[in-house]
């Protein structure tokens, strides 16, 4: 079991580092932008490659960052069990959900755009405009990427939950931070802890 906790800690250790650097690629972005508008429309010129970059950080952000997203429980989740359900049931659908969907359908990414990414590669593809970034194949290959650190972090997240089920783990435990629970539940933990 200690093994299975070491390998959860050093996943999410991995998506948080990428996370964190990842997160400073909005900054240059934001200004990256600014200076696409201020060019514009201030001194009438247009850099194609500047604009292009936006996209690419863009989906470099969103793509690699999603790792880190799921890590802090952060991805929108539209459950109406989830919410007020027990550690332990909480526990259960994260393992399910990691097990069933979210690992298979990261496979199935990856499976899928193999070929859209190899040709990609196979070509060296760059942009359609004449002077843009020549580096469409390193974009694409994000989508790799993107499936790997989401795959990592469901594995991640299906080692927490069966840690915890098993008595192990303590992930669940943090209910106090969770601000959706219910009144009539957090009563119900309130109680139970008295009792204990």
């Amino acid at each position: 079991m200690l093994f299975l906790d070491a390998i959860s800690k050093k996943i999410d250790s991995l998506n948080d580092i990428i996370g964190r650097g990842v997160a400073w690629l909005t900054l240059l972005m934001v200004l990256t932008q600014f200076f696409v508008v201020i060019f514009r429309y201030v001194f009438s010129v247009s850099f194609i490659p500047m604009q292009e970059s936006i996209w690419y950080l863009h989906g470099i952000i969103f793509m690699l960052g999603a790792g880190y997203t799921l890590l802090h429980n952060e991805h929108v989740r539209v459950d109406v069990f989830y919410r007020d359900a027990k550690p332990k049931n909480k526990a259960l659908v994260d393992l399910l959900g990691s097990v069933l969907y979210l690992i298979p359908i990261c496979v199935l990414i990856f499976y899928y755009s193999f070929d859209y990414v190899m040709n990609s590669w196979a070509v060296f593809e760059g942009s359609t405009e004449t002077n843009g970034l020549d580096a469409k194949y390193l974009l694409k290959t994000v989508i790799w990427a993107f499936a790997l650190l989401m795959s990592l972090q469901g594995a991640s997240l299906a080692i927490k939950a069966i840690l915890y089920r098993a008595g192990k783990g303590d992930h669940y435990d943090d209910l106090e931070e969770d601000e959706f629970l219910s009144e009539e539940y957090r009563a119900e933990l309130a109680e139970q802890d008295h009792l204990s």
